[in-house]
């Protein structure tokens, strides 16, 4: 969290008004409690980040609790790559503790409990228990075994914590009120028997406590003075209190801080799950390869496929802290990934789809070392040399026998320059028995200074290096995965959600390191895989240049639909631009980024010749020149050739007050 904010969420203005009702500072407190019954995911940053974030604002301690009450499901695995997954985030914390310290105090706080007539054994069958609970609207009735003596109650629960009787035979519960309007107040239960080894304690305990009990006096024993949570919790705050005012009667001179509970809305992400149950039937059934799949949430996940920590923070700051559920966009994510790598991640070329191509007229034999740039967004990155030859690979989709004039890649007759080399022309082509163009045959010339309008990127065939690249795209088909009544998560799975391809890549790889992220130009971003080796270079797609899925979306949507008899009219792209430009400025970031997602995706339908008048755009029109920036880095992504006009808009753009306009001419 930034130490500068434009003002502060609901969390932040309940903490400012304890400490201004006489809260020390000092005594701020918080914590990060997750269950290891699983790996954390993309859903988890957002908690993290809260209180992680706000223990770096107000320089408090923040605790890392592993709320470990359920030793069937949970393991020292999942602690693990919980306390590494935080880590890498580039959090601190200031405990390791696990709620399995507090066994002891929590066992003495339920005797106390007995003795003082709050808690009782219940013998009924879970089904009984649950038929007299009631429901929302009837009142639950009182268990036959309520009013057991307290001698009885504490006989038995010493039996149950020695291991005397079967598991599901009895239970100790809270003794509130079966008539309460919420349902979490009808005695609920704080231990139930379990025969199960615990993942720090053993077979120590034949009893563990259930989370509600255990929750919010870790809390309390901890001193945490702002119990954050999702709002899912929000039901369980009059218990958490309940509980809390008991073992605060019993504890105030040693422990006199009660803990406050606040919830705040969980991150919710579009073509996304975030139950860490059904998460795991994904790597159970074989789905995805483990946890840290790199089509998984997971943030081992993301790691894997190349996200960055930057980006995951920059993601959750701008979904910010609200009080009401709502799903983000995954193309939001996606945004904060991309403009994070196109700063940090060095350019290097690499060829996916590869077709031959011959420069007819360039010496056979000969080989140069061309300069190529690293990063043109970090004046440090410096310069490479990339090898060129007489047969190099470009793109199959780079090339067309015949294409218009939108198409600023090679044609026949046409004219385009490769990245960092030579100006060519495609003469002729070579073809197989199936009529499928085996080589490009081209003439290149050493002026530099023609003006044509594509790029390629290449790869020198007799230098080039064979690499895998494991390009991934979403998980699941649909925005709302695990929200159909007639359908499951497992209905909705992406059939392709993983394409392994053979590629080509530039010999300056060849030395990588897992985890290095790089720019393959005019592709996407993408990164080296844990599967990588020396002798065979693994490469993961992180995200492409530019969102595919904007397209996709209206056509899955509209599929079963009937088309109108009289359609309207539709708007240019270019209009469509400079509309969404024209209050681009006044935006909020979170709808500002969603904007120039869309500005992106409709440049791709806009040619040169309509972008290039709105160079002349105003000045006092920020919001145009900004959107026709953003219009004008897709075209020059796509292959466009810059030209004097193109620079010219830039440098201006560059020199100019606002802020926005100036970022988007540094990306190009």
């Amino acid at each position: 969290m930034s130490e500068k904010r434009k003002s502060l969420n609901f969390i932040e203005q309940i903490i400012e008004e304890d400490l201004k009702n006489g809260l020390s500072k000092e005594k701020l407190r918080f914590r990060f409690p997750p269950e290891p019954n699983g790996y954390l995911h993309i859903g988890h940053t957002k908690a993290i980040g809260i209180s992680f974030g706000l223990g770096e604002y107000y320089k408090a301690p923040v605790n890392l609790r592993f709320d470990d009450t359920n030793p069937v499901k949970e393991e020292q695995e999942y602690v693990d790559a919980i306390k590494r997954d935080i880590a890498w985030l580039g959090y601190k914390w200031d405990k390791e503790l696990y709620s399995s310290d507090y066994f002891h105090q929590l066992y003495d706080w339920a005797i106390q409990m007995i003795k003082d007539g709050l808690a009782y054994i219940d013998s009924q069958t879970s089904e009984k228990m649950a038929e007299q609970k009631g429901t929302p609207m009837q009142v639950g009735t009182n268990s036959p075994y309520r009013n057991r003596s307290v001698e009885e109650n504490l006989d038995l629960f010493e039996r149950m914590k020695n291991g005397d009787f079967n598991a599901g035979t009895h239970v100790l519960r809270a003794k509130i009120d079966m008539e309460d309007p919420n349902m979490l107040m009808r005695d609920p239960i704080m231990y139930r028997i379990l025969h199960e080894s615990h993942h720090r304690t053993g077979a120590e305990w034949c009893i563990y406590p259930m989370y509600d009990w255990t929750h919010g006096e870790s809390d309390y024993i901890e001193q945490i003075s702002h119990s954050l949570c999702s709002l899912e919790f929000k039901p369980h705050r009059k218990l958490y209190n309940w509980f809390r005012d008991i073992v605060h009667r019993y504890s105030s001179k040693e422990l006199p801080l009660p803990p406050k509970q606040r919830e705040f809305a969980r991150l919710n992400l579009s073509y996304t799950i975030m139950s860490k149950r059904k998460l795991l039937q994904l790597v159970n059934e074989g789905i995805v390869s483990g946890w840290d799949d790199p089509r998984m949430p997971t943030i081992s996940g993301l790691r894997r496929r190349g996200y960055t920590p930057n980006a995951i923070k920059k993601f959750v700051e701008t979904v910010g802290v609200a009080k009401r559920e709502n799903v983000i966009d995954v193309s939001l994510l996606e945004f904060c990934i991309r403009e994070d790598l196109n700063k940090t991640a060095n350019r290097v070329m690499a060829v996916l789809n590869p077709v031959k191509l011959v420069i007819t007229n360039y010496p056979e034999g000969q080989e140069e070392w061309l300069d190529a740039e690293n990063n043109p967004e970090d004046d440090t990155a410096g310069l490479r040399k990339v090898p060129f030859s007489r047969e190099l690979y470009i793109e199959k989709e780079d090339f067309k026998e015949e294409a218009g004039n939108k198409f600023f890649r090679l044609k026949l007759g046409g004219e385009v320059r490769l990245k960092n080399a030579y100006i060519i022309k495609a003469e002729h082509v070579v073809k197989d028995q199936k009529g499928e163009i085996t080589e490009i045959h081209c003439t290149y010339t050493t002026d530099k200074t023609k003006r044509v309008k594509g790029t390629l990127h290449w790869v020198s065939i007799p230098h080039a290096l064979e690499a895998q690249v494991r390009e991934y795209d979403r998980l699941f088909m649909d925005e709302a995965p695990d929200s159909h009544q007639d359908k499951t998560f497992m209905d909705l799975l992406n059939p392709n959600s993983l394409k392994t391809i053979e590629a080509y890549v530039e010999p300056s790889l060849a030395d990588v390191k897992v985890g290095e992220r790089f720019q393959f130009q005019r592709l996407g971003y993408f990164n080296v895989d844990d599967d990588s080796k020396t002798e065979k270079l693994v490469f993961n797609k992180t995200v492409g240049l530019r969102d595919t899925w904007a397209k996709k979306r209206p056509q899955q949507n509209n599929q079963n639909q009937q088309k109108p008899k009289q359609q309207q009219p539709q708007r240019k792209p270019i209009d469509v631009i400079k509309q969404l430009g024209k209050k681009y400025t006044n935006l909020p970031e979170e709808k500002r980024l969603k904007v120039k997602a869309e500005i992106q995706e409709l440049a791709k339908n806009v040619s040169y010749e309509e972008l290039e008048p709105l160079f002349g755009t105003a000045v006092k029109k920020a919001g145009t020149r900004i959107a026709t920036m953003i219009s004008l880095k897709v075209l020059l992504d796509g292959g466009l050739e810059r030209n004097d006009d193109i620079d010219a808009f830039i440098n201006k753009a560059l020199e100019d007050k606002n802020e926005l306009l100036v970022n988007e001419a540094k990306a190009i």
